[in-house]
């Protein structure tokens, strides 16, 4: 089965994550993408993934995003999160992060943990399509 993975970037975060997304490009193309307005617009027009956009942030995006992990069709968010600057959702940015706890669903909040969490993705998937 394909993996199922959401990416989130606050705007100081989004060119990291097109940086990030870049790096694991082959392997993202194979998986089933679900993104938040701005950064899923960017994914597309720029590295040309197929990505399901969701609404900005700020408007819900996040917690379409929640609602897809409960219903279990998210393995992992990648969620690269502005710790400096306050975000006026901060609580559907909670829900979501707390519905990764509950729903024990991997969630990396940054670039390194995110690099981490898709190399091991990507090695599963590898492995699973060579038996």
């Amino acid at each position: 089965m394909k993996p199922r993975i959401a990416l989130i970037a606050h705007d100081k975060k989004k060119d990291d994550m097109i940086t990030l997304a870049a790096e694991y490009r082959e392997f993202l193309a194979g998986c089933t993408l679900s993104a938040t307005g701005t950064t899923g617009g960017r994914l597309i027009n720029e590295l040309g993934l197929e990505v399901a956009c969701k609404h900005s942030g700020p408007f819900g995006g996040d917690l379409q995003i929640g609602a897809q992990l409960v219903m279990g069709e998210i393995d992992c968010v990648i969620f690269l999160r502005d710790p400096m600057t306050p975000q006026p959702h901060e609580p559907d940015i909670n829900a979501l992060v707390r519905a990764c706890d509950v729903h024990d669903v991997a969630c990396a909040t940054n670039v390194s943990t995110a690099r981490l969490v898709l190399t091991q993705l990507m090695q599963a998937n590898d492995k699973e399509k060579t038996q």
